[in-house]
């Protein structure tokens, strides 16, 4: 059975902070080494494409776990606290971010 879960926070960045962000981002101390379940993390810009522009102030981090369990354990974590306690995002950010979750229910990885 299938059980790979993915958290996305979509973040609006604002004007000319982008490298201030994705700064923070690549600084931060993530406390998700050896986290139970944790499989993998990504921070995204959108690229655009297929006739869609480019938006440098969109960005998604996007968290890939081995269950909606595993990644429930970890927000109640003394690991999560400290990762999410890291400086604040003020004067970054065009508004609060916005979390989407996701079950997969198709999988499909690359053969050797």
């Amino acid at each position: 059975p299938i059980s790979m879960f993915i958290a996305m926070n979509r973040f609006r960045v604002l004007p000319d902070k982008g490298e201030e962000f994705e700064r923070i981002w690549r600084e931060r101390e993530t406390y998700l080494d050896g986290v139970p379940g944790f499989l993998r993390f990504a921070l995204l810009r959108n690229a655009g494409g297929h006739g869609t522009a480019a938006d440098p102030g969109e960005y998604i981090s996007h968290s890939t776990w081995a269950s909606r369990a595993a990644f429930d354990a970890w927000t109640e974590s003394e690991a999560f606290r400290k990762g999410h306690a890291q400086g604040s995002l003020m004067g970054i950010l065009a508004g609060p971010p916005a979390v989407v979750m996701y079950d997969a229910v198709i999988e499909q990885e690359a053969r050797a």
